[in-house]
Formats: structure tokens, sequence, C-alpha cells
């Protein structure tokens, strides 16, 4: 899952950077999603991931265009901007799920028990 986890943040990373959305769009999802498949992920983010997948192939691609330039070309800037903010949340969600193995640690800490008895000064 680490992998994948990694493809996400190259992902985000291609969508923070410079140029038009639509470019990064592209981008961020041909290099680095489209060699993840559905059986491969959590369960709680395979429905996500398959709507972008549709979002990102729904239109029949013309003259040689794949499926995804031909999906982005279509889509207006906001509809661009919700797919890189899906891709965001997904990067997310991947994150929070592959730290569920580890260890939680106390959101407090009790100071009673920070000093040994034996080493605290009396007056």
């Amino acid at each position: 899952m680490y992998y994948h986890v990694d493809k996400f943040f190259a992902a985000v990373s291609v969508l923070s950077g410079h140029g038009h959305i639509k470019q990064r769009l592209i981008s961020a999802y041909e290099d680095n999603l489209t060699s993840i498949r559905d059986d491969d992920l959590p369960v709680a983010v395979k429905q996500t991931f398959a709507d972008l997948t549709d979002l990102m192939h729904r239109v029949t691609p013309l003259n040689g265009e794949g499926p995804i330039c031909a999906s982005v070309r279509k889509m207006s800037v906001d509809e661009a901007n919700q797919c890189a903010q899906l891709m965001v949340d997904l990067y997310g969600d991947m994150i929070r799920y592959s730290d569920s193995g580890q260890t939680a640690l106390p959101l407090q800490f009790d100071e009673r028990r920070s000093v040994p008895t034996l080493l605290v000064k009396t007056n």
C-alpha cells in the first residue's frame, strides 16, 4: 500500500506545480495513477477512486487522443479543479489508512506520573 501512497503523493506534487490546471491534471493522473487498480486500494477509498477514474475516462477520444486528454479537454476549469481536489482528498485518505497499523499515542500527558515519588523534594 505504501507504493500507492507514493503514487498519490507524486500526483499531488504535480498538481501543485506550475502550468494550467488541465495540463497538471492530465500529467498527475497519466504519470502516476493509471497503474493503480481498484482492488489494490483500501475498501474505504475504492469508490472515490473509481469515481475519479470514471471522470478521467468519460469522453471517447478522437484523432489519436487518449481518453484522459479527451475527458480533461471537455471539462470546465471548475470541473478540473474538482478532479484535482478529489486526488488530494484521496491522498489524504491513503495516508490515513496506511498509518492505521501504527500504535496510537496518548493525546494527553499525565503529569502526576512523570516524576517518581522518591525523587520529589519535600520541605
